[in-house]
């Protein structure tokens, strides 16, 4: 069993005595969908007389088959010309949970196409069923927009990055000089969500709101608190203080913005964003302070909770479910809301206390911006430590919950923010190995050891380069 190497680790594997002898051990397997099986569970049988793939749905078929391609990879070569001997084996499979992410964040630093699509295999490698794409920020909007052409045109572009390391309360900056953008046309993004779903992974647009705007009000002042000022997409990282007003002609162009994009998009899930909105400007800004009084609000800040739900129903009307930041449990979010636990597990706690389906993605445990080794010798980074180990560690649900608080956890998500990735390579570097070791816990491998893990995962390093993408060598 030794030289069987899957990752992640199905739930169930029996080595039997013995090898099937085949010539072609993927075009001779039988496959079929079966009416016995849930969902998402899958068989693999492999014995004397050959494979059987079995699955509950063609999406579990398709981890039967990764999984499969896996373990022949541990057939060995025979006496008989173009032969292998395929070890024995049972395998009883399936995920621990029913959102298995990963977030990818090109607003920072915009990411190809064709890249993006390497991204999704190595999803479809490690058996992961969601891709949230965090498409607009401060510093870069990369969704084309038919009704708002500027948000491309404009909002797409910054003059030059900051280089260097930003630390808390800078206010000067080094730049490189250099222009970055880019966008997904409408075109690009359909060929992405097809690409990931004939590999069973949902495509999750993140529009984030109603900060985190800067970009598209430099597109369009007039969504901005202070219109008569024309600003520059941010070209320094940090949290913005200008949101979106929250006129009624602003929630009408967010409305008309998300409409395009649910055309692209079929996920029954709309990521709107909603964390880290500073409510100064809408302190500051009489219309906001009229909204306020209208809606007889107590502060400003309790405007996010208003506008989100505006423009949420927009969702509603197309039968899609609003996911957002934790930040949103604070702001009155509709009931349904999927809550994205990102600044604690103890935030997942709060979230499930409310009443909310929880996703975690702990920044303590699953952020792959942060250092995984010496930040001397390592690229740089935005800080902390999250070493291969402590995410092979992770627990995904907070043993104080109650049983019914814990079935409101229904997945977890790693996250890649790119203000310090700026192209494919160093994204790949910051993301794997390390997505390998989140895919355990997502998928709800055992936790044999560390060790044994390893064991696995360096025969499967060479799976991720001959997907072409790149990985930070294991530690010595």
């Amino acid at each position: 069993m030794s030289d069987i190497a899957i990752v992640p680790a199905p739930r169930e594997l029996a080595v039997d005595e013995g090898r099937w002898i085949t010539a072609d051990p993927l075009g001779e397997a039988v496959r079929d969908v079966v009416e016995n099986l849930e969902p998402n569970e899958y068989r693999i049988d492999v014995s004397l007389d050959g494979a059987r793939l079995t699955a509950g749905s063609e999406d579990a078929l398709r981890h039967a088959e990764t999984t499969y391609a896996q373990l022949i990879e541990a057939a060995e070569p025979t006496d008989e010309f173009g032969k292998v001997a395929v070890p024995l084996a049972r395998i009883a499979d399936a995920p621990r949970f029913a959102w298995r992410g990963m977030m990818l964040d090109v607003a920072r630093h915009f990411m190809p196409k064709e890249f993006v699509l390497k991204v999704i295999d190595v999803l479809a490698l490690h058996r992961l069923n969601v891709l949230h794409f965090h498409l607009t920020d401060d510093q870069g909007w990369r969704v084309e927009i038919e009704a708002y052409p500027k948000l491309t045109e404009i909002g797409a572009w910054r003059a030059e990055t900051m280089v260097g390391k930003m630390t808390r309360g800078q206010k000067e900056f080094e730049y490189d000089g250099e222009r970055h953008g880019g966008f997904y046309t409408k075109d690009d993004l359909r060929e992405i969500v097809a690409y990931a779903a004939e590999r069973g992974i949902t495509v999750v647009p993140e529009i984030d709101l109603p900060g985190h705007m800067q970009a598209a009000i430099t597109a369009y002042p007039e969504l901005g608190n202070h219109p008569d000022q024309q600003l520059t997409v941010r070209q320094y990282w940090g949290i913005s203080e200008d949101v979106l007003n929250v006129n009624d002609a602003t929630v009408e162009f967010v409305k008309t913005v998300l409409r395009e994009v649910l055309d692209i998009f079929p996920s029954p899930y709309i990521h709107l964003g909603g964390d880290e909105c500073p409510s100064v400007q809408w302190g500051e800004s009489e219309a906001a302070q009229k909204r306020q009084a209208e809606l007889g609000l107590d502060e400003p800040g309790q405007l996010q909770g208003w506008f989100t739900a505006q423009v949420a129903e927009v969702l509603a009307e197309r039968d899609r479910r609003l996911v957002g930041w934790d930040e949103m449990v604070d702001t009155d979010c509709p009931d349904d809301a999927v809550i994205m636990a990102w600044r604690s597990a103890e935030r997942g706690e709060i979230s499930v206390k409310a009443g909310h389906e929880t996703v975690m993605a702990p920044c303590e445990s699953v952020y792959f911006d942060y250092y995984q080794g010496d930040p001397a010798t390592e690229p740089l980074a935005i800080g902390n430590f999250i070493p291969l180990e402590k995410v092979y560690d992770f627990e995904v649900i907070p043993e104080s919950l109650t049983d019914d608080e814990k079935a409101l956890i229904v997945g977890t998500q790693c996250q890649i923010w790119t203000e310090y990735m700026p192209n494919p390579e160093q994204v790949g570097y910051m993301l794997l190995p390390r997505l390998s070791a989140f895919a355990e816990r997502a998928w709800g491998s055992e936790k044999v050891s560390y060790d044994e893990f390893l064991g696995r995962l360096r025969p499967h390093l060479a799976r991720i380069e001959r997907l072409g993408v790149n990985y930070r060598p294991l530690d010595s």
